[in-house]
């Protein structure tokens, strides 16, 4: 049995702006949104809890991020060790709880403790295609 802890995503945004946070549209390039880095946004979820551990308190989102193919993922153990991973691929299903993102598309609500709203982790959604 994996004991998946975390859920580090790591999603090539294509438009930033399609985000609102504090019911503001983001920027062109993303400036407000937590968990930013670089070109990428990183969250780091608490598989259990739905809780963004990297998350700047007291910010709420909700998140509509296209990301079609480039949706990166590792599912990390309690001491952080890589148990799977994905360069890039489509959105799994859990990425997106608050409505159906059709493998494309981030989308989920975030209050200001960074906690997901409606959050269900399935390990299932993180398997290779066929399998």
């Amino acid at each position: 049995m994996l004991n998946i802890q975390k859920i580090k995503v790591k999603a090539h945004v294509r438009y930033w702006e399609d985000t609102t946070i504090n019911d503001v549209d983001d920027t062109e390039d993303g400036k407000n949104v937590p968990c930013k880095l670089g070109e990428l946004w990183c969250p780091v979820i608490n598989v259990d809890t739905g809780i963004i551990e990297n998350w700047e308190i007291g910010k709420t989102a909700f998140i509509h991020y296209k990301v079609v193919d480039g949706c990166g993922w590792e599912l990390l153990d309690s001491t952080r060790k890589v148990i799977k991973s994905q360069d890039e691929g489509y959105v799994p299903k859990t990425l997106c709880p608050a409505e159906c993102g059709y493998g494309d598309y981030i989308i989920m609500n975030i209050d200001v403790n960074g906690q997901i709203a409606k959050w269900k982790f399935d390990l299932d959604d993180f398997q290779d295609e066929g399998v």
